[in-house]
């Protein structure tokens, strides 16, 4: 079973610009669509982002599009997630995850079926 592992988060200043990074290990992915979703305590986890297998289709909620850029390396079986402009409200744990069953990019969580552990953004005014 493969292994999907975030990295890039940290504390960073209001405005301030972040990219995240999503290696997967044990097995490849670039078949699949990926997603980047984010959670704060208390709040269920919400939808960020999401690529296509290819790259070529890319979703955003609307939060973030215009701030945020998806994209991925297939042959690095890595997907990024670069974040600008960012806000106070954008902290939170960015999780990225795989969907092995559809070919659209999906917004509910419980359509993906592999998660990474997490990594905090923290956004300070």
């Amino acid at each position: 079973q493969g292994q999907l592992v975030e990295s890039g988060g940290g504390l960073v200043q209001v405005g301030g610009s972040v990219r995240l990074s999503c290696a997967a290990s044990g097995r490849t992915y670039s078949n699949y669509v990926w997603g980047w979703f984010r959670q704060t305590p208390g709040k269920e986890r919400e939808f960020v982002s999401g690529v296509s297998w290819s790259g070529a289709i890319t979703r955003y909620a609307d939060s973030v599009k215009g701030r945020f850029t998806i994209s991925r390396d297939n042959a690095k079986n890595t997907v990024f997630l670069s974040m600008n402009e960012l806000q106070p409200e954008d902290t939170a744990v960015y999780y990225c995850a795989v969907d092995r069953q559809r070919n659209y990019i999906s917004i509910a969580q419980g359509d993906y079926d592999y998660w990474g552990q997490g990594t905090q953004v923290t956004v300070s005014s």
